[in-house]
C-alpha cells in the first residue's frame, strides 16, 4: 500500500476544463502573451546555458529573472481575475460568492510563496 502524503491535490473537474474568464482586457492579454513568449525565449537560453556549461551564479541569475517575469504575468492576471471574474460572482451572491472567496484565499495563500 502506498505511504499516505501530506499533500492533498485536487483534481480537476469537467468544469474545471471549459470554465473562461468574464472579461479579459484585450491589452492585458497582448502583453501577457508578449511576456509569455519572451519567457519561453529565456527558458530556451536557460536551456542553452546548461548545455554549454555555463557558470552556475550565472545560470541562477537568469532563473531569477525568468521567475520575476512570470510574476509579473501572475499579477496581471490576478488584477483581471479580480476585476472581472471575482467581482462578476461576488455581485452575484449566494454560493457562486461564496465560492469565490474560497478560491480568492486559496489563490492569495498558493501564490504568496
Amino acid at each position: 500500500m502506498p505511504a499516505p502524503t501530506s499533500k492533498t491535490r485536487k483534481t480537476a473537474t469537467p468544469r474545471d476544463a471549459e470554465r473562461k474568464a468574464v472579461g479579459v482586457d484585450s491589452d492585458a492579454k497582448s502583453r501577457n502573451l508578449l511576456r509569455l513568449r519572451r519567457i519561453e525565449g529565456q527558458v530556451r537560453g536557460l536551456q542553452k546555458m546548461v548545455e554549454d556549461d555555463r557558470y552556475c551564479a550565472d545560470i541562477m541569475t537568469q532563473i531569477s529573472s525568468t521567475h520575476e517575469a512570470l510574476r509579473a504575468v501572475g499579477r496581471e492576471l490576478m488584477r483581471n481575475h479580480l476585476k472581472h471574474c471575482a467581482a462578476s460572482a461576488i455581485k452575484s451572491g449566494g454560493e457562486e460568492a461564496s465560492e469565490m472567496y474560497d478560491e480568492l484565499v486559496d489563490m492569495m495563500y498558493k501564490h504568496s510563496r
